[in-house]
């Protein structure tokens, strides 16, 4: 499956990166959310799944200690040429080299959209696996009412509701400290959820 997304996105990477790819097509809230979540942690970040790493990007000229992964290596190239002084590596985000316990965040925005619902469990296992005591998860994914899978532009993508998204969160020993849902004109149901591993 991971092989499938990958190629999906290689095809479009340059497309995806010039409509996608820059701070100016994030909506406000979401701007506001992930900011906030950021400039509050301490140590290192990764985002992952970043894409063409905008907001890797951005949150390492706010001072965030970050770094992006992704893979695609269409992404990492463009991420690496339009943020030079930014660390950006080509990898699997279910399978990151940091020792466990070693992570103060990690940013996973929209970077699990196409994964089957028994697949998310390897990532969310190697988040909560990276993440220090305390360490957060603020993740960004498709919301609806049912669990269901829907025709993505890029390859089929899945919209979670947030109690079973949360139970999925749970399960790989993450606590829900909050979430958040958002509807627009011209915009599928959005959600997010912060998630932290316990003390």
């Amino acid at each position: 499956m991971a092989l499938e997304i990958t190629t999906a996105y290689a095809r479009r990477a340059v497309e995806y990166a010039e409509h996608l790819g820059s701070m100016t097509a994030v909506h406000p809230a979401d701007l506001q959310l992930v900011t906030g979540w950021a400039d509050r942690l301490e140590g290192p970040v990764i985002d992952a799944g970043c894409g063409p790493g905008h907001w890797t990007g951005y949150l390492a000229e706010r001072g965030v200690d970050i770094r992006g992964v992704d893979l695609v290596p269409g992404f990492i190239d463009h991420a690496r040429q339009a943020h030079p002084h930014v660390s950006f590596t080509v990898g699997d985000i279910a399978a990151f080299p940091e020792p466990a316990g070693t992570v103060a965040g990690v940013l996973a925005w929209y970077s699990l959209i196409h994964h089957e619902p028994g697949s998310l469990r390897h990532a969310l296992a190697e988040f909560a696996r990276v993440l220090r005591p305390n360490g957060e998860l603020l993740l960004g994914f498709f919301e609806g009412p049912v669990l269901e899978e829907f025709e993505h532009a890029i390859t089929t993508a899945y919209r979670w509701p947030v109690d079973a998204l949360s139970d999925e969160l749970r399960s790989a020993r993450f606590d829900i400290v909050e979430a958040h849902t958002r509807t627009g004109p011209g915009h599928r149901p959005h959600g997010a959820i912060l998630a932290r591993v316990p003390a």
